[in-house]
């Protein structure tokens, strides 16, 4: 009986992160919708481009928010409240040095970019212009990251949610107005993306004020949080998790390249498939979010008890997860694929592959556990 309220705390922790993440999927379905039922094909082929290259980027800097919310909340479990603010502003700091890097660098980056992957020459056009609108996002949205994993790591999955939720319906909004309002096709898309980030970055500032606010006015000096041992070590934490997202990273950017050097079809095909995973992995890492918060904590406060029964837990319900999802897929894929697209022919060359649609999450569920259990 003593461990019964470890279910009330996991989806204390994951109903929220599901909440939030499934509208990043949502919003990127919708995206593809919106130019889907534009008059070329070659605008989908963009926005898949143009997404892929920001997946590689923001990906890799992934660990700004996994590496931020496994060290805060052992911190939170241990009670101590100078190593959580140190824990955010260093991350603050790392990631606005990223970002500004990023944007320093965005011309020979997109120039690599399409040395690595292929398309049409209209495609790479479009997704050209995609990236070298988006990039200007890269301070808030890597920024987000330490915030949304500090947050958690805080055991408040409350704020993530509301940021991410409030977010993505500005980005919609923003979209529909640049892309059909003042006809920007693909590059509305982009610039929706801008004005959502840093929308999203001034609410998770208002919040962290708001809640926290010894946080937000530190004790701490400049100096302090400039120490370079302490920032070897955060990067040196964050090596391996930085290594295994370039790994996913590597398959997702294979997968696509390969697609686009096909065809614009084939392309176009894959990118819509894919939502499958996608939309099933976010709710599966709500779960793995949920972990990262509870096993961080229970590590702080060395309860070795509840640590590995929370474990027991997490993959029961993440098993659960998995099995609604590969029900769902059976039954409505063609209808799902509709959803995406009015184009008949894309949606019958789709067919062949619902198979693996199918059976993706019953194989994959054990690896979102693992990772949040991990970090």
């Amino acid at each position: 009986m003593r461990f019964k309220y470890l279910d009330k705390e996991i989806f204390r922790l994951s109903i929220p992160n599901i909440l939030s993440n499934i509208t990043i999927p949502l919003l990127g379905s919708i995206d593809l919708a919106i130019v889907g039922h534009l008059e070329k094909e070659s605008y989908i082929g963009a926005i898949a481009l143009g997404s892929m290259i920001f997946n590689f980027i923001y990906w890799a800097f992934g660990f700004l928010r996994m590496g931020t919310s496994g060290i805060s909340a052992q911190a939170y479990g241990e009670k101590n409240s100078l190593r959580q603010q140190k824990i955010l502003f260093q991350g603050l700091f790392l990631s606005l040095s990223i970002a500004i890097t990023l944007i320093l660098l965005q011309f020979p980056i997109n120039t690599i970019a399409f040395l690595l992957i292929s398309g049409s020459a209209e495609v790479e056009q479009l997704a050209s212009q995609y990236f070298y609108i988006r990039i200007w996002a890269a301070p808030a949205t890597l920024s987000l990251y330490v915030f949304y994993g500090w947050f958690l790591g805080m055991q408040n999955a409350k704020y993530p949610m509301i940021i991410s939720i409030s977010g993505n319906i500005i980005n919609l909004l923003a979209n529909l107005f640049f892309v059909y309002a003042i006809g920007l096709k693909s590059d509305g898309v982009a610039w929706g993306t801008v004005v959502a980030q840093y929308f999203s970055f001034f609410m998770a500032t208002f919040f962290l004020y708001k809640k926290f606010p010894t946080h937000f006015h530190p004790k701490i000096k400049l100096k302090a949080l400039l120490i370079k041992k302490e920032i070897l070590n955060f990067l040196k934490i964050n090596r391996d998790i930085l290594i295994r997202t370039l790994c996913i990273i590597a398959v997702f950017t294979f997968f696509t390249s390969a697609s686009a050097a096909e065809s614009s079809r084939i392309l176009a095909v894959n990118t819509l498939l894919l939502q499958f995973f996608m939309f099933f992995s976010y709710f599966e890492d709500g779960f793995g979010y949920a972990a990262e918060a509870l096993i961080g904590r229970f590590t702080g406060q060395k309860n070795k008890d509840y640590y590995y029964k929370a474990i027991k837990k997490l993959f029961l319900w993440g098993f659960i997860i998995s099995l609604l999802f590969s029900v769902i897929y059976a039954l409505f894929s063609n209808s799902i694929l509709f959803l995406f697209t009015d184009k008949k022919d894309i949606v019958e060359a789709a067919h062949p592959f619902l198979f693996y649609v199918v059976a993706v999450p019953l194989l994959s569920f054990a690896s979102f556990i693992w990772d949040g259990i991990y970090i």
